[in-house]
């Protein structure tokens, strides 16, 4: 297996286990506590490195889990105050625990290879030269297997408590009534996000772990309502936004990380602009689609409030109506355009009739927003 082929499959591979977890934190809205985490959860590795001073040992992954989950806690009791919002509560805790690792690595481990460079930027480029060596055999890059048991774990968790996640993310008083503890389920949640984001740190740093955790799950979520293909959605979109990243940073010889996050940003301003439902050309169209059917009834009840009345001429007269719905000419003339192609009204001695398809429209659009 070459290199290239090593690094695009440890890109995939976080890319998938970051986006399986991500897609509970945009539900839930809390897409900017994966930034706090994939930060504080520092000063959990550094503690942990100061306990046993072995940079492999599983005691690091473990102290970076209870950071990342006294990250959330903290954040929590702040906003639980009410003189805080989460985001000003998040504000405060990142920089304050993730300042405290920073401190502690300058000053006490300096010679150690745990530089805020390579947790924040990471390098994906050297994932390959770190081995996995079992009896004196290579069997390939170390990040490989290392990535490919978190993602393992983060699809187990998922599979195993899709229904508790699922109640839990969309309806905690329901989930409560059913027996299922959405306080647990929320921490369980955030220890699978701090041991996802530690697990990628050494492969792609942290910034990329944002962007895998966050990136995919928002693309996904303009394009289905549905939970399970959002899940596949955002792994696909992660993995994809892996592999165009790779190839691009091989072609211009830049940051492989860079690229991906870049791409990462760009497949999410596409499907934001030409999502089928929730696309900016979508709502824009729909806007507009609205803004000419609410004046198109707007229209049709002024005709059929004053048909027959003694001021009919002056309310429903082609020359005078403009002045009594306060539109301008030029839009006058596209609603009348509209109606008449759908027979809804007429033009007869210099005023504005219903048709009768144009009387049962009205009536019927008006019992509906009625019974709205």
């Amino acid at each position: 297996m070459t290199p290239q082929l090593e690094i695009q499959i440890i890109a995939v591979i976080v890319a998938v286990a970051c986006s399986i977890p991500g897609v509970f934190l945009v539900l839930r809205k809390m897409a900017m506590m994966s930034d706090a985490i994939t930060h504080t959860i520092l000063l959990g590795i550094v503690g942990a490195y100061f306990i046993v001073f072995d940079l492999s040992s599983p005691l690091l992954i473990m102290g970076a889990a209870v950071v990342g989950l006294l990250t959330v806690y903290l954040v929590e009791l702040l906003n639980s105050t009410k003189l805080l919002s989460e985001d000003s509560a998040i504000g405060v805790v990142f920089p304050l625990l993730f300042s405290i690792a920073i401190i502690i690595v300058s000053k006490y481990a300096s010679s150690v290879h745990l530089d805020t460079d390579s947790v924040l930027l990471g390098e994906l480029a050297f994932a390959p030269f770190n081995r996995m060596v079992i009896g004196g055999v290579d069997i390939g890059a170390k990040a490989i297997y290392s990535m490919g048991t978190v993602l393992l774990i983060n699809l187990v968790l998922v599979i195993v408590f899709f229904k508790e996640l699922k109640l839990a993310t969309f309806d905690k008083g329901l989930a409560a009534v059913l027996g299922f503890s959405p306080i647990l389920i929320h921490y369980g949640l955030m220890t699978s996000v701090s041991v996802t984001a530690v697990g990628a740190f050494e492969a792609v740093g942290s910034i990329l772990v944002i962007a895998f955790m966050v990136g995919p799950p928002i693309s996904a979520y303009l394009i289905t309502d549905d939970l399970k293909k959002m899940i596949i959605l955002s792994a696909f979109i992660g993995a994809v936004n892996a592999i165009i990243g790779y190839q691009f940073a091989d072609l211009l010889d830049v940051s492989i990380a860079g690229c991906m996050a870049t791409f990462t940003g760009i497949s999410f301003m596409l499907i934001f602009i030409f999502a089928p439902k929730r696309g900016m050309i979508t709502i824009i169209r729909r806007r507009k689609y609205q803004e000419i059917d609410f004046a198109a009834k707007t229209m049709l009840f002024h005709v059929y409030n004053h048909e027959g009345d003694e001021n009919e001429y002056i309310e429903n007269g082609i020359v005078s109506i403009s002045n009594h719905l306060n539109w301008q000419k030029d839009f006058l003339e596209r609603i009348v355009i509209k109606l008449k192609s759908d027979n809804f009204i007429v033009e007869t001695n210099g005023i504005f009739k219903l048709t009768e398809e144009g009387r049962e429209y009205a009536n019927k659009s008006y019992e509906e927003i009625i019974a709205e």
